[in-house]
């Protein structure tokens, strides 16, 4: 669960630490002070975009940092090389230049894989899930998420990908006569062209090494020349083999006079041995080395020739070969296509039947899906003061398709003798709201996330309906942490943990403060939401009441 969360810099919360506990955490205040900033920046730790302009006025960066507390072993640490331990300190650096710095257990990890982790870690409802859950493409994924439908996804996905590459195959196969003639002719004369260069893997890079000698055959011929004279000596002077030969018997004479000698003398003829040695090999490399300008002419004209060709196919002579080989293979497809053509079909029908299996047992596992997600949201509805509401998942048949054959929508009917219809036809406001509420209470069923965040998700509801929101709410914190923004009365009384987000002004600067509240402090801030600015004795007495009642539930 989310223990601590610090925030420093981030618009116009300066730095604050807030604590969370177990259970129901409700976060309120005034419109505008802040509770967005405090959920932009669980965002931030959970890997989602982060904006520059989150950062505050006058400053170069932004930090969050998160400890989570009784995290399980995922087998995210052990994939990113991070070091496990059940409390998991994350952190997160947005500069002004666009660089965002993350650490997970002190170790750096890349805003991508950070968020791998936070999915599983954190689940975020805001008001934008409504417009996910209006739009029918997302109902499949929904369904899908509820009947934890992976494993077959990715059986299915595996054999759907066989049909649409054997698919593309045909599709390039099959062409026009004379798109096929014109292309035959192509390929023909590319594949000659080639040819006729007779050309061998690695030609190029020898050809231009000996074409550096060559062009430096001068300086070479005189090098050699010069290191041989060094070394064997000339008319006037002595080498530095004919030297070393001298200091070695000048050694040799003394040697027997003093024990330290030998040692010099053995070094000294080590080193005449080996200069002889690398002399006579600088002179036999001096006597065979063989400089002609033909040979530099024709390394050149063999060049040009390579050159053409690696501005057509390639920038080697192995890229250059690679591509005639490709080129034989699409002559010899093409040439043979109706032969191929028919093997490929036939491939085809026999994937193509494989993955309609592999969609029917989706299909008809989705189908027994829908009907218990139905019931179950059915119920939760009903605890959410909707009693006579229907819902269904509608099936409609589609081609074979990346998603299987099927196409879902959610259909409802919030009132008795009302038909069934498509949710942004039907649902109100509050009545989506808690659609949402009951969808999401469901799915999280299905997950291991421990936290889940309700970002004023109860727009619209009040009255009864507002009650049952809360105690849907109180509920769900039974088994997992939850952290709510809200504006109602009705869910804030229910708080195990309840945060006062607040925003006031020093020295021309505006500074957004959270404050945990006592029960006193709590009785207030219920009085303000319920009777707004003007705390009178009476909001006050029912702020109590509905502290009182919650004590005793």
């Amino acid at each position: 669960m989310l223990s601590l969360l610090h925030i420093e810099n981030i618009a116009v919360i300066e730095r604050s630490d807030i604590s969370f506990n177990r259970g129901f955490n409700v976060l309120t205040g005034e419109t505008g002070a802040g509770k967005s900033i405090v959920i932009d920046a669980i965002s931030a730790i959970l890997g989602e975009r982060a904006y520059r302009d989150m950062i505050r006025t006058g400053t170069d960066k932004a930090s969050v940092r998160a400890v989570f507390t009784d995290v399980p072993q995922y087998p995210w640490f052990e994939e990113n090389g991070v070091e496990y331990d059940s409390e998991v300190v994350i952190q997160r650096e947005i500069f002004l230049d666009g660089k965002n710095v993350c650490r997970v257990n002190g170790t750096l990890v890349t805003v991508s894989i950070l968020r791998k982790l936070g999915i599983q870690l954190i689940n975020i409802h805001g008001q934008h899930d409504s417009a996910s859950l209006f739009d029918e493409a997302n109902h499949l994924k929904f369904l899908d998420d509820f009947a934890d439908n992976g494993s077959l996804l990715a059986d299915y996905a595996e054999k759907y990908a066989l049909v649409e590459k054997l698919t593309r195959q045909i599709n390039r196969m099959t062409m026009d006569e004379s798109e096929k003639l014109r292309r035959m002719e192509n390929l023909r004369y590319q594949i000659a062209e080639i040819q006729r260069a007779e050309l061998e893997p690695g030609e190029d890079d020898a050809l231009e090494a000996r074409r550096k000698i060559l062009q430096n055959s001068e300086k070479i011929s005189d090098g050699m020349n010069e290191a041989s004279m060094l070394l064997y000596g000339g008319d006037d002077t002595d080498g530095a083999s004919a030297m070393l030969e001298q200091a070695e018997r000048a050694l040799a004479r003394i040697s027997h006079f003093d024990d330290t000698i030998p040692e010099f003398h053995d070094r000294v003829a080590d080193l005449m041995y080996q200069v002889r040695d690398v002399a006579e090999a600088v002179r036999d490399a001096r006597d065979s080395m063989a400089f002609s300008a033909d040979e530099l002419e024709q390394i050149e004209s063999r060049l040009d020739v390579i050159h053409k060709l690696r501005r057509k196919y390639g920038v080697s002579c192995a890229d250059i070969l690679q591509y005639c080989e490709k080129a034989k293979q699409e002559l010899d497809d093409i040439e043979f296509a109706d032969d191929h053509l028919e093997r490929l079909k036939g491939k085809l029908e026999k994937a193509t039947k494989t993955a309609m299996e592999a969609a029917q047992i989706l299909h008809r596992n989705r189908q027994e899906a829908s009907r218990m997600l139905s019931e179950r949201i059915r119920q939760e509805l009903t605890q959410l003061d909707m009693p006579k509401v229907q819902f269904t998942c509608r099936f409609s048949e589609v081609e074979l398709g990346a998603n299987g054959i099927d196409s879902v929508a959610f259909y409802m009917s919030a009132n008795v003798g009302e038909a069934l219809k498509p949710l942004n036809k039907v649902a109100s406001g509050g009545e989506l709201a808690r659609i949402m509420l009951a969808m999401k209470n469901v799915l999280a069923e299905r997950d291991r996330v421990a936290t889940l965040i309700f970002d004023e998700v109860d727009a619209g509801v009040s009255g009864r309906a507002a009650q049952k929101v809360a105690e849907k709410l109180k509920s769900v914190a039974k088994n997992k942490q939850v952290l709510c923004v809200t504006h109602l009365p009705q869910i804030a009384a229910m708080g195990d943990t309840h945060m006062l987000i607040a925003k006031g002004e020093r020295d021309g600067r505006t500074y957004t403060t959270v404050t945990p509240l006592d029960r006193q402090g709590r009785a207030r801030e219920l009085a303000r939401i319920i009777g707004g600015a003007v705390i009178t004795e009476t909001t006050l007495k029912s702020a109590e009441e509905m502290l009182r009642l919650e004590g005793e539930a």
